[in-house]
């Protein structure tokens, strides 16, 4: 297998190099997204659900501040500060 991958890595190069790299970017998003929603049990909460969403839209962009918003918005919605 190992053999194999080193000798026609010049042809995969090849493959990705004729797509772009922001075709490349969507489709590693959403199959992350299929994988990450496969592997998680939603809550039937409305609110717990909106936490996990919150959570997973802003670590797209930055994970840490995504940690602590998400964090920050279900101990709102559990102390109902926050009605949905």
């Amino acid at each position: 297998m190992l053999l194999l991958a080193v000798f026609l890595s010049p042809s995969v190069h090849t493959i990705f190099a004729v797509i772009p790299p922001e075709v490349l970017g969507v489709i590693l998003f959403l199959t992350g997204a299929q994988l990450a929603l496969g592997s998680c049990d939603f809550s039937k909460d409305k609110g717990e659900r909106f936490a996990t969403v919150v959570t997973a839209g802003l670590s797209v962009w930055n994970i840490g501040l995504a940690f602590v918003i998400g964090l920050a918005v279900y101990h709102l919605l559990r102390r109902r500060l926050i009605r949905l």
